[in-house]
């Protein structure tokens, strides 16, 4: 029985430590994750979802502030695994450890490498209007994101797909496409070089980002509501200086002449916003200290009227 170690951190790495198990193919040696982080308010220390998952598998977790050390080093060594499966770990891979595996270390990458190398490339997908993703199976290198590919599966972005919606499938057609891939690489599979020259990346992203610039097309606000939903959330200012993120837009195609970030209209469900190009229609929306709400919930408030102009910190 093939033995592997598994690195991942977030829940998109779960589909594929699940789908492993759940074949009963593989020895799964260890399990490498994250350390708990502090989390909300109280700063509660959180396991992160993979090794929820894995313990409640029973299966061995390691969590390494650096995977890198040489004490770490010599753990993986010691384990002696065949294969070693990433998906979102979180932390490079040292040469050293990249060379332990005779059958090396193979990611789980949630893009068509070589576009959106990186961190985030779910989100940056949607943010650029992309009109599909999916995976790349690839085997690693000390590169970020740069080695060469084992097998892709394209997963198609409807217009209203938000980032909840395509990690969701793409973690389930990821998961799916490692267990077939898989068994191909056991056997000699050759992977195929990225094209260095269609190379993009996916950098971090900051809260920064996630403010919305009215003077943008409507179709890249709209974009950026779906790529921040459900964190960080893309935001703008009320008139009176007050915080509201905006989780749910459409885009109308009517023009206006109104500047970006006026109020333009104010409808019972929903209310529409001048952007650079013409306007945008608001569906959900969530104030300072409140939860996410239906626009028609906000407008029965204290909501917004035509001719105010959104944007403008207090």
């Amino acid at each position: 029985m093939t033995k592997i170690v598994f690195m991942g951190t977030p829940d998109f790495a779960v589909g594929s430590l699940q789908a492993l198990v759940e074949t009963g193919a593989y020895d799964i040696l260890a399990v490498v994750t994250q350390p708990d982080r502090p989390k909300g308010r109280g700063h509660k220390l959180e396991e992160t979802p993979v090794k929820a998952y894995a313990q409640r598998q029973g299966l061995p977790v390691y969590q390494p502030e650096k995977v890198k050390t040489p004490e770490f080093t010599a753990k993986l060594k010691e384990l002696a695994p065949d294969l070693i499966v990433v998906a979102a770990f979180g932390q490079l891979l040292s040469q050293e450890i990249l060379d332990i595996p005779p059958y090396g270390c193979v990611n789980v990458h949630a893009s068509l490498l070589p576009k959106y190398r990186g961190a985030a490339p779910i989100q940056y997908a949607i943010i650029r209007g992309e009109t599909e993703s999916g995976v790349t199976i690839m085997r690693m290198e000390r590169g970020m994101d740069t080695g060469a590919m084992y097998s892709k599966v394209v997963v198609p972005i409807p217009p209203e797909m938000s980032f909840a919606g395509l990690h969701d499938a793409l973690m389930e057609q990821g998961a799916a496409l490692l267990v077939e891939t898989l068994p191909k690489i056991l056997q000699g599979l050759e992977p195929v070089p990225q094209q260095e020259s269609e190379a993009t990346k996916a950098t971090l992203l900051t809260k920064a980002m996630a403010e919305i610039d009215w003077q943008r097309p409507a179709a890249e606000i709209h974009n950026l509501v779906r790529g921040f939903d459900p964190v960080p959330g893309a935001f703008t200012y009320l008139p009176d200086g007050r915080l509201l993120k905006v989780w749910e837009s459409r885009v109308t195609g009517r023009k206006t002449a109104a500047a970006p970030g006026t109020v333009t209209t104010v409808e019972k469900e929903s209310f529409s916003v001048a952007c650079g190009d013409e306007e945008l229609r608001l569906l959900t929306v969530q104030p300072a200290s409140k939860k996410r709400m239906p626009a028609s919930v906000f407008l029965n408030g204290r909501g917004v009227e035509s001719g105010e102009v959104l944007g403008r910190k207090g």
